[in-house]
């Protein structure tokens, strides 16, 4: 296992994720998610932040093991993913996740895998909800996810697959704790807006731009493959 990738691409993953939650998609959910995880329970601060942390590992611990699988997959074939044709296939799918981001079409994502209920918020269980939770991604989530995920299978570094998506799930989560520690924040989040969509078209250029990049990097190594 090698990690290979500069403190840049972690900061990078980070910043993305805390981005993401600002999304129309998820930052509505953050007060339900937060009340659902029982934030608002007895116990004071410290366990808020530990609850919400908990849970938020959760959904790290899932994106880590997908990135764990992208990274195997780019290991094992390794032929294949150094074939242009991947580097275009893979530009191809990352601009069609910024073109699903500016909704010109409708991908209905079925929520195949429904959230567990626990009468009792203890800690693992809140960690079960977080893992559960991971891969009920939400329409906004599933293209950034998917398009690094794609990134990933053209690295053959499997610790750096699993790095990245952790460092991005905590970017992700990170409004999330700083709400269940904080309760008031709750009510000093600014309401959501037309200024969201604004956010996730942000996500939607930077999608297909890099899905433009590896087409053209792709079309580069088939001249001298």
């Amino acid at each position: 296992m090698n990690l290979s990738g500069s403190p840049i691409d972690y900061l990078i993953a980070f910043s993305g994720g805390f981005l993401l939650s600002f999304t129309p998609c998820v930052y509505p959910l953050i007060p339900i998610t937060a009340s659902l995880i029982g934030l608002k329970s007895a116990g004071g601060k410290q366990r808020a932040f530990l609850l919400s942390f908990t849970y938020v590992t959760g959904i790290a611990i899932t994106y880590s093991l997908l990135g764990l699988a992208a990274s195997l997959t780019g290991t094992l074939f390794g032929q294949i993913s150094t074939h242009p044709l991947t580097y275009i296939l893979v530009g191809i799918l990352m601009a069609f996740f910024g073109l699903f981001l500016l909704d010109l079409f409708n991908l209905r994502l079925p929520n195949f895998i429904p959230l567990p209920t626990f009468k009792q918020h203890n800690y693992f269980s809140v960690f079960i909800l977080g893992l559960s939770s991971g891969l009920v991604i939400s329409p906004c989530v599933t293209p950034v996810l998917a398009g690094i995920l794609s990134y990933l299978t053209l690295k053959k570094t499997v610790l750096y697959g699993m790095t990245l998506l952790l460092s991005f799930a905590y970017g992700m989560g990170l409004l999330l704790i700083l709400a269940g520690t904080f309760g008031s924040l709750l009510l000093n989040l600014p309401k959501s807006g037309e200024w969201l969509i604004y956010i996730k078209r942000i996500y939607a250029i930077i999608l297909m731009g890099m899905g433009i990049y590896f087409i053209f990097k792709g079309g580069l190594r088939w001249r001298y493959f």
